[in-house]
Order: structure tokens, then C-alpha cells, then sequence
């Protein structure tokens, strides 16, 4: 048996390791590529018709502001549609209905799209839009999103290069300092956006549509065969179907677009769920046809990583499992040549530093106060295994769930509140009872280490310990207090 506990954790290492260690390629690239410097397109002369898609189902909080800022885009009225694509089956309509009239009256070209039913969830709702597009380019924004007025000056003129499909702007954060919870967020987003959106696409790999915040060619997206609803990430999905026809993307690090962060746990571990799933659906689905491209190697290999990367949290998970019989196995000893090699390993940990200490190093005045969340960060990286885990192996074996989307209750200020608002998620996942047993799990291994002078395996087992009980205790208590608010009224 204790054979089998180190084979298991040192393969599970190898695995975190190999990806772990991909921070320090992504800091190579982005330390060789820090200092390129973007070619000038010049100003937007011509204007050609822009399509806005908003994709929303039951936003009712949050829609009316997005409608009013995208309406104050500036840019002609007469080359400017606005498709409202609403799946809502709940006042939000009503209230659009409103909204759309009062602009149309203004003289706005903007139409409440309702469908029969919600088939193909966000992708069949922007496929049905694309019927009645007609703008030569497509803009989507999610429903909890404030562009800028100025989204449209800045990205078209990067179109002037006919091979250009996409450009993307980097997400910044309404709400980011409203609690530890959105400021962690932040962080993994900024990681995702400055480091490897921006390196990604300098370096000259392939990139990802975040989904929203960006804008499209359209003649791009039928070339690429159209949105499909076959995974949970229909924007990684056409992004490589896309780039493996030969259109170029563009990533604008110095243009941003605003968005609210969940600001309750429950709706983020919804979130997560649906990203990590369906980026494994995508990987099923787009790498055996990377690896037959004529791309080259290096290009397919980064994609793998790119496709692959949320593989890592079962083995997070296993690891974390197995950190507590392996102080007692370490104590009887006879094990001494794999512990010692083990210990590289944590040089993975180093490169995780570096990916996200650039990252808010680039964009932050105050990038030594926000990285003193680093640890928590990685606590909760760790805590979120078991929800993410889960979501690996529904994508691995292909079992079907529907596309749940992130509520937003605009949030933006600590005076604000969602604990009133009806979207709010009232009861837990049976998940929070496992990462609660996980976490006195862990803190027994901690006391273990500890009580063994294994001193060196305490920061990580209690990171474990920390990770998997900050999950569940918000879980809980996020789901208590939206109880006991529904019920004193």
C-alpha cells in the first residue's frame, strides 16, 4: 500500500510539475516579448456597420446599465445595430421591453430577439442573432459588463489587416476591492489576461475569445462554421476553430473593458464549473485536429498546455489527499531517495509566484500590496479542487449539463448588497460537505507534520487545510444568510 501512496503522489507532483512549470515559459516569453512595441494603426477613418450582440438570460439587475452605456457608444447611429438576445424567462423582458422602446424612439437601430426556446443556451442565442446582423464586424458583451464609449475607436482600425478575426481587450474589474473574495478573482483574471492572453498572442500562439469584451469579423465567424453548443466554452471552441483556418487574433492589453466580478462564492463556483468543463469539452473536441494541422510543433505543443491546463485539479486534489499518509510514511523512512527528488518539485510553485507577480506588476502602481494575497490565492486554488474536479471528469466523460450562467446583482460598492437579491443562490452542492471533511482532513495532517518536526511539509498542508475550509465556510455561509434573509420577510 505505501508503495502505491508514493507512486501515486510522485506521479501527481510530475503532472503539477509539467504545468506548474509552464509559469516559467510564459515569464521566458513574456520577458522577450516585454518591450515589442505595437505597430501604429492610426485612426478609425471610415465606418463600417457594427452588429453589438448582448447575450443575457434573467439580468435583471444589471442590463438596463449595459444597455445605456452601450448606447452611448461613441460612434454614427446609422452604422450602429444593437441586438438585445434575450433568453430570459423572468421580468427581465418586461423590463427590456421598456428600454428597447424608449431607445428605439430616440432613434437608435437596437431589437429585443426573443426565442422560442433557449436551445444552445449563450451560442444558440448568438447564432440566431447573426440571421439578422448587419454589421460587417460583431461585438458581444455579457450582461454585466460597462464598455467604454470609446471600444469602437480603438478596436476597429486593427481590422484594416483582412486576416485579422478577432480582437480582445483585456476585463478590468468594477468591483475588485469590494471583498478578499473579488480581489482574488481579480488576481487569477489578471494572471489569465496580462500574462497569458498578452504573451500568447505577441509570441505568436494561439489565443482565446474571452467570450465577451471583444469583437469579431463576421465574415470570420461563418468561415470557422458558426457558433456551436456541443461544450460549455462555445468562445474557446470557435476561437481555435477560427485560428486553425488562418485568421489572425489581436489582444489589446491597453484597452479594457469594465465587468463585474461574482461577489458571492456560490455563483463562482457555478462559474468555474461551467470554464473548466467546458475547456476540457473543447480540448476533446479541437486537439486531435491541432495535431493534424500542419501548424508547427511548438505551436501545438503550447496549445495542448493552453486546451489541457485544467487537467491539473484532480491531481491537486490527489495530492492534498495523499500529503497525509505520506508524513507517516516519511517517518518510518525507507522512502529517503523519492522524497528527495520530490522537493524539486516545488519549483513549481516559484514559477506560479512569477506568472502572477508580473502580472499585477504590469498593471498595478500597488502591485506589492495586492500580491500579499498570494497565499490566499493559492488556498483557494487548492480549496476550489473538488468543484473543479468534478467538472474534469463530467468533461472527460462526456456527460451533458446545462449552461448555467454567473449571476450579477451590480455590485460595485462595499454599501452594496446581494444578499437581497433573488438571484442568489439559496443551498449549497453536496460538494462543500467533502471539501469540509478535506479540510480537518488536512489540519490533522497539519498537526501530523508538525507533532513529526516535518516541518517542511506544514505551509503546504495548511495551505490545503486553509483552501479547502475558506470553500466551504463561504459556501455555507453565503447560502445561510440568503435563507434566513428570504425567510424574515
Amino acid at each position: 500500500m505505501q508503495d502505491y501512496i508514493i507512486y501515486s503522489y510522485f506521479f501527481s507532483l510530475s503532472i503539477l510539475f509539467v504545468f506548474g512549470s509552464s509559469g516559467f515559459v510564459m515569464i521566458y516569453y513574456y520577458l522577450k516579448h516585454r518591450n515589442k512595441v505595437q505597430e501604429p494603426v492610426g485612426e478609425l477613418k471610415d465606418y463600417p456597420v457594427v452588429t453589438m450582440q448582448l447575450p443575457l438570460y434573467n439580468e435583471y439587475y444589471v442590463i438596463e446599465r449595459l444597455i445605456d452605456s452601450v448606447c452611448e457608444m461613441d460612434y454614427p447611429k446609422d452604422k450602429f445595430q444593437i441586438q438585445v438576445l434575450d433568453d430570459s424567462t423572468d421580468e427581465t423582458t418586461a423590463l427590456l421591453a421598456g428600454i428597447v422602446k424608449s431607445y428605439q424612439e430616440k432613434g437608435f437601430d437596437i431589437s429585443h430577439v426573443r426565442r422560442n426556446s433557449r436551445e444552445g443556451f449563450k451560442a444558440g442565442a448568438l447564432k440566431e442573432g447573426l440571421k439578422s446582423a448587419r454589421g460587417e464586424f460583431v461585438a458581444i458583451f455579457d450582461a454585466d459588463f460597462i464598455p467604454h464609449a470609446d471600444f469602437l475607436k480603438k478596436t476597429l482600425p486593427y481590422f484594416q489587416d483582412p486576416k485579422i478575426g478577432l480582437v480582445q481587450t483585456r476585463w478590468e474589474h468594477l468591483n475588485s476591492d469590494y471583498s478578499f473574495l473579488t480581489r482574488v478573482q481579480a488576481m487569477a483574471l489578471d494572471g489569465h489576461f496580462v500574462i497569458e492572453q498578452n504573451v500568447r498572442n505577441k509570441a505568436g500562439f494561439f489565443i482565446n475569445f474571452n467570450g465577451t469584451g471583444g469583437i469579431w469579423r463576421k465574415e470570420c465567424i461563418f468561415d470557422a462554421g458558426n457558433w456551436e453548443a456541443d461544450t460549455l466554452t462555445e468562445d474557446l471552441d470557435l476561437s481555435y476553430r477560427a485560428q486553425l483556418r488562418g485568421w489572425k487574433f489581436k489582444f489589446l492589453n491597453d484597452v479594457t473593458s469594465p465587468a463585474e466580478l461574482p461577489s458571492e462564492i456560490n455563483a463562482l463556483k457555478s462559474q468555474q464549473f461551467r470554464w473548466t468543463k467546458g475547456a476540457i469539452e473543447t480540448a476533446r473536441k479541437i486537439l486531435p485536429k491541432v495535431w493534424k494541422s500542419d501548424l508547427p510543433l511548438e505551436k501545438k505543443i503550447h496549445a495542448t498546455f493552453h486546451l489541457s491546463n485544467n487537467i491539473v485539479f484532480p491531481f491537486i486534489l490527489l495530492a492534498g489527499i495523499l500529503n497525509v499518509p505520506l508524513i507517516f510514511i516519511k517517518h518510518q523512512g525507507g522512502y529517503e531517495t523519492y522524497f528527495s527528488i520530490m522537493a524539486v518539485f516545488v519549483f513549481a510553485f516559484i514559477g506560479s509566484f512569477l506568472f502572477y507577480l508580473y502580472s499585477q506588476k504590469d498593471v498595478y502602481k500597488d502591485w506589492q500590496r495586492r500580491m500579499l494575497l498570494f497565499p490566499l490565492f493559492m488556498a483557494g486554488s487548492m480549496g476550489f479542487a473538488v468543484n473543479n474536479t468534478k467538472a474534469v471528469i463530467e468533461g472527460l466523460l462526456k456527460k451533458k449539463s446545462e449552461f448555467v450562467r454567473t449571476p450579477k446583482y451590480k455590485v460595485i460598492d462595499k454599501k452594496d448588497n446581494w444578499l437581497d437579491k433573488k438571484y442568489v443562490l439559496k443551498k449549497f452542492n453536496y460538494t462543500v460537505l467533502i471539501e469540509l471533511a478535506l479540510a480537518l482532513y488536512c489540519f490533522f495532517g497539519v498537526a501530523s507534520s508538525i507533532y513529526y518536526l516535518e516541518l517542511a511539509a506544514v505551509p503546504f498542508q495548511l495551505l490545503f487545510s486553509m483552501g479547502f475550509g475558506l470553500v466551504a465556510w463561504l459556501s455555507i455561509r453565503h447560502a445561510w444568510m440568503a435563507r434566513k434573509l428570504m425567510a424574515s420577510k
